[in-house]
């Protein structure tokens, strides 16, 4: 019997291996449920590396972690690796890996310059990546020292200055590159932008510093108008503790008034109002109506010191009384004013028909928080005299 061609033989081990598989399927192969999820697994196809690489679990990328990190290579060659696994990173957007990578690439000490001007650029760019404006530059700068020429690394330095708002800055940046390539865009873009930004907080702090010293100027002239008509102001709590402990003389006075006005004594906190002075010279001041029996306030917030108080009140209980009055006993005729020496609790009766600048100018009524303040009670009235009982009070003369 003539023996089977080696071909037949081919074709029937063939046939059998298919077979084969018709019952029983390959190993760990492919299949449409899980073929993305094997892929991933293969460091060429990986869409983002492990955080923490263990060897059991990806032989691979350990071997190439090992490469790369291998001590017999030069600090050269590990540099260059790390730098390009830093630009994986930075391709991923993880610009915190990316750092990193660029960090350790610069720890090797490597002796070539334009290598170490790459990395710095390259981690210049994930720190503004991150908004670390400051770092940025820092590395832009170091990498402009190691390469005068690396525009990259110029642009960069224009771009972290610009969002420093040192538009001066920007502009030398942006010089020193146009020297090198005078028809750089980006340059030219970041130039002019930094230009126009620059005039205009010069010309802000310009106007800044002109208000400041117009309110400085009304300020000391304020201040001058209450210390010459001998009006005493309290100060705040928090003004004593950092004021000065002597007072004594012009100069401490001034300081205690100054000091007043930096603590926001224009009544801000309690009224919303400040005192002012007007083009004539004339003080304007915010006063506090106080109704102990009902416990309600009332507030004016120009009071010119020339007016008397009757013409407030008058108008404050004319024909349209206060809904808390409901018996219409606040009538202009009827009211008492008070206001109290805040240093031995004494209260001081005031003549309805004296202006406000007459009763401030007395020798125990003092201003606290920039705002006057006065007791309104009805004369006769039960809840008076039970109020005003065992208080020592006075009336203005």
């Amino acid at each position: 019997m003539a023996a089977p061609a080696q071909g037949e033989d081919s074709d029937d081990a063939m046939e059998e291996f298919m077979e084969k598989f018709k019952t029983q399927k390959y190993k760990n192969a492919f299949n449409e449920s899980n073929w993305e999820e094997e892929f991933d697994k293969v460091p060429m196809f990986m869409k983002t590396a492990p955080e923490n690489i263990d060897p059991e679990k990806h032989p691979d990328l350990a071997c190439i972690q090992s490469i790369i990190h291998d001590d017999d290579r030069t600090p050269e060659e590990k540099a260059r690796n790390l730098k390009d696994e830093g630009n994986e990173y930075f391709k991923e957007k993880n610009y915190k890996k990316a750092i990193v990578s660029y960090t350790e690439g610069l720890k090797k000490n490597c002796t070539d310059f334009e290598l170490n001007a790459v990395l710095y650029t390259n981690r210049a760019a994930a720190h503004f990546h991150l908004g670390n404006m400051r770092s940025a530059l820092n590395d832009a700068t170091a990498a402009k020292k190691l390469k005068p020429d690396h525009i990259k690394a110029i642009i960069r330095g224009a771009q972290c200055s610009m969002e420093l708002r040192n538009y001066a800055g920007a502009l030398q940046w942006c010089d020193e590159g146009l020297r090198l390539i005078p028809t750089d865009k980006k340059l030219q873009e970041l130039r002019a932008t930094a230009d126009t930004q620059k005039r205009e907080a010069d010309r802000d702090a310009r106007k800044a510093k002109v208000k400041a010293r117009k309110e400085q100027n009304e300020k000391e002239a304020l201040l001058a108008a209450i210390k010459e008509r001998g009006i005493k102001l309290l100060k705040t709590e928090s003004s004593r503790h950092r004021g000065s402990d002597s007072e004594d003389g012009d100069g401490g006075a001034s300081r205690a008034l100054a000091d007043l006005e930096l603590d926001g004594i224009g009544s801000q906190e309690a009224t919303g109002a400040r005192f002012y002075m007007d083009e004539q010279g004339v003080l304007h001041w915010p006063v506090l109506f106080l109704y102990p029996e009902h416990s309600q306030t009332d507030f004016i917030s120009a009071f010119c010191e020339n007016s008397s108080f009757m013409d407030h009140l008058a108008v404050m209980f004319g024909e349209e009384l206060p809904p808390w009055d409901s018996e219409r006993k606040y009538q202009p005729q009827n009211l008492q004013l008070f206001f109290e020496d805040p240093e031995k609790g004494n209260l001081y009766q005031v003549d309805l028909e004296k202006s406000l600048l007459n009763v401030l100018q007395h020798q125990r009524c003092s201003v606290k928080a920039g705002t006057p303040s006065f007791i309104v009670l009805v004369s006769g009235s039960p809840f008076s005299k039970q109020f005003l009982s065992g208080k020592k009070v006075q009336r203005l003369k």
